[in-house]
């Protein structure tokens, strides 16, 4: 997986219908590479497939949470881009002091959300990681 990989999959998260064309003009890669871009992460199991989230669905998320993450060394880069190929991360932001990156996750269920963080945990320069599960939202934007 390269940036190009994780341009498409963030795009797609966003929109799974988004045009070939349009992910093609916001990446600036071809409409050709786009597309088969796409057929390799659907073969390898990257993309698992396409769907849909309901009114419903995006009114009650399952799980989400907020992963403080430590990254041994000069691993930040690699970590990231392991993260950011992760249909459940939702934004990931790097930071200072004790934590290098903070992850927000959206997961399914509980089951669900604990393989999440098994996979997350297992990233190669992952230290340490904290959790915290978002219970409540007063205020959703700035």
């Amino acid at each position: 997986m390269d940036d190009l990989d994780n341009e498409l999959l963030s795009a797609l998260r966003h929109n799974a219908r988004i045009s070939v064309s349009s992910l093609a003009a916001l990446t600036g890669a071809s409409r050709a590479t786009v597309s088969t871009r796409i057929d390799r992460l659907v073969e390898n199991g990257t993309i698992a497939g396409f769907t849909i989230r309901t009114g419903h669905e995006t009114r009650s998320a399952g799980v989400r949470a907020i992963v403080m993450i430590e990254v041994h060394g000069k691993l930040a880069d690699k970590v990231a881009t392991q993260l950011r190929g992760l249909p459940q991360v939702r934004a990931l932001h790097s930071t200072n002091g004790k934590w290098d990156l903070v992850a927000e996750l959206e997961d399914r269920d509980l089951v669900s959300f604990d393989e999440t963080l098994r996979r997350i945990r297992l990233i190669d320069g992952i230290n340490t990681t904290e959790t915290n599960i978002l219970l409540k939202t007063s205020k959703a934007s700035f």
